[in-house]
């Protein structure tokens, strides 16, 4: 047997197991959580957070977004990077392999009930599928499939979810310098290009003239792009530029998995413009330490390729 159907063989053999020990949430479902999770992610429901609106649906307390079903029973955050949990041993088989690349590829969850205040949400964990290797843009690698079921306090269902993640081995060596062949260049690697459809092709268009421009349906700004207004359903917009004034909302430093187009760590913001939309973009000209939440950025653009532009921020 090679080596590589034997990791194969080792990996699939976790299949029906459990991915890691069950998980009971630390805090019943409360009302707080829920405010600070609809704001973050801008979910302005009233189910959420008025106490009419949730009495008029049948509700006597607090109503968690049916999204929030993996947030109560996730791993505490522990400081250095990681989770205090010791992990999935089918993961780290891969991890072992030199698989340590890791991007999750697709979630899929199953709502049962809403869940209501004071509810304690427990969640199992079962290895559903590892796929042969497989090769990707990230470079090669395996899929593996994790089953959750989402229990109550009294044992009952309240959700499922099936959760993909890919084990890869990041292709860093691509990203050295090579000469070529013939003409003794470096070689070099395109940058990743967005889908252009008929909703955001403004968006792409007006980059290339150096503008950041957001849709406005009737004087409400919205973004990123949508084919109608999320509040009234009208398919009538116009564009507004934007002045590329903003503040750090959020960020992130990316050190994995690295592509050969990028440089590391890598500052991924999440902008407050002054417009009252935020929008995702890396930042330039500046060190990780010093990206906070909080701090004035301005906008600029970078020419990645020719005649493909980006968004981009530097501290004010």
């Amino acid at each position: 047997m090679t080596e590589q159907s034997d990791l194969l063989a080792r990996a699939r053999a976790y299949i029906g197991s459990e991915a890691t020990k069950p998980v009971t949430a630390r805090d019943p479902v409360n009302q707080p959580m829920i405010r600070r999770w609809a704001e973050a992610m801008g979910d302005t429901n009233p189910l959420w957070h008025d106490a009419d609106a949730r009495a008029a649906a049948g509700f006597n307390g607090a109503v968690s977004p049916p999204a929030m079903l993996e947030v109560w029973t996730m791993s505490p955050y522990r400081p250095g990077g990681g989770t205090s949990d010791e992990g999935m041993e089918v993961l780290k088989l891969f991890d072992e392999a030199g698989y340590f690349g890791v991007v999750a590829t697709n979630i899929e969850q199953e709502y049962v009930r809403y869940l209501q205040e004071g509810d304690i949400i427990q969640s199992r964990a079962v290895v559903a599928d590892v796929s042969d290797e497989k090769r990707t843009g990230l470079g090669i690698g395996h899929f593996v499939t994790i089953d959750y079921e989402f229990t109550d306090q009294k044992g009952e269902l309240v959700g499922r979810m099936k959760f993909r993640v890919l084990k890869f081995k990041p292709p860093l060596k691509q990203a050295e310098a090579a000469p070529a062949a013939a003409e003794g260049k470096a070689k070099k690697f395109p940058h990743p290009r967005p889908a252009i459809t008929h909703d955001n092709a403004f968006f792409w268009e007006g980059l290339k003239q150096r503008k950041l421009l957001i849709q406005s349906f009737n004087g409400r700004l919205v973004h990123p792009p949508v084919p109608a207004c999320p509040e009234t359903g009208s398919f009538e917009w116009t564009t507004v530029e934007a002045s590329g004034k903003g503040v750090i909302h959020s960020f992130v430093v990316m050190h994995q998995p690295q592509l050969p187009c990028f440089e590391y760590p890598l500052p991924v913001v999440l902008v407050e413009l002054a417009e009252g939309v935020r929008i995702v973009a890396n930042m330039i000209d500046a060190k990780p330490e010093d990206v906070a939440v909080g701090k004035a950025v301005t906008l600029d653009f970078v020419e990645v390729e020719p005649d493909y532009i980006l968004p981009a921020f530097r501290l004010a």
